[in-house]
């Protein structure tokens, strides 16, 4: 009898083991731990953000000069997604109803990405998503014909030097706009580095309230839609992906949707960029 309860009782821790294993149960505990330890750094990067990076509107000349700078090493220069100018400034027709915000870099006072949204006010001010890729837009109920011109806009021109797209891991580099080496003095900073783009969005958003802006689109890679997700940020895809830049899809986020999902530590960084800029002049 003992020796028969044994048996069961060893043939069930047997059936326990197989099924953890082939359920890929260990993975998922795996990634679980996994999952913990980039949320902890997740909230230590959103409260630390604010200490090493500052977002700035671009409300001169002499900074809106700054902007077209960095868009030109990563656009032209850098991914040569558009001609080189002999000037160093990329810039275009929606510039002229656009603002734009950076990212500063505090110690070394030295620029770290840059973003502009596109604020048209008439009918013939069009959207880039409205001249060069509507008919991307397949889900007709975000066409942005269907709301008033005032209460639309467009994120685009978002750019990170290569210097500041490194990972913690990498050696860094002087960046194209100055040293910034001797300035950098521990490891927390360089691990906010990866979260510029996560920066110039939430500024983008910043502006966009400030600007009370009610639907925002953006064509952009799906990887980094992806890449947004995963701080809570969720973007609704209209449409296909299409060769635009590289390949980009067409995506739309309002109010709404952006506080939706966006996690507590994150809605934190969020508050912190939308303060600094509510306290400067457009």
């Amino acid at each position: 009898m003992a020796s028969t309860q044994k048996s069961g009782l060893q043939f069930s821790i047997n059936n326990i083991q197989d099924y953890i294993m082939n359920k890929g149960l260990l993975g998922a505990i795996r990634n679980w731990i996994a999952m913990r330890k980039q949320r902890k750094e997740a909230e230590e990067i959103s409260f630390h953000f604010s200490q090493f990076l500052t977002p700035v509107i671009a409300n001169s000349d002499f900074k809106q000069d700054l902007s077209s700078k960095l868009r030109h090493d990563v656009y032209c220069e850098e991914l040569h997604y558009e001609d080189c100018r002999d000037d160093g400034l990329e810039s275009d027709e929606f510039d002229a109803y656009s603002k734009h915000a950076l990212i500063q870099h505090i110690k070394s006072r030295t620029y770290a990405g840059t973003v502009r949204v596109i604020s048209p006010e008439s009918d013939k001010q069009l959207l880039p998503i409205e001249k060069h890729c509507l008919d991307s837009v397949l889900d007709h109920e975000y066409l942005p014909s269907n709301f008033p011109r005032e209460d639309i806009c467009e994120i685009s021109r978002l750019a990170v030097p290569s210097a500041f797209r490194r990972r913690a891991s990498d050696k860094f580099v002087g960046a194209a706009t100055g040293t910034i080496n001797e300035f950098i003095d521990s490891d927390k900073e360089l691990r906010c580095f990866p979260f510029i783009a996560v920066g110039l969005y939430f500024s983008a958003a910043a502006l966009c309230l400030k600007l009370g802006k009610k639907h925002a689109y953006m064509m952009m890679e799906p990887k980094l839609a992806k890449s947004m997700s995963y701080v809570g940020i969720k973007f609704e895809q209209i449409g296909p992906v299409i060769e635009y830049h590289g390949q980009r899809a067409p995506y739309y986020i309002n109010r709404d949707m952006l506080f939706a999902n966006l996690s507590k530590d994150f809605t934190f960084m969020l508050e912190n960029i939308r303060k600094s800029l509510y306290a400067q002049t457009l």
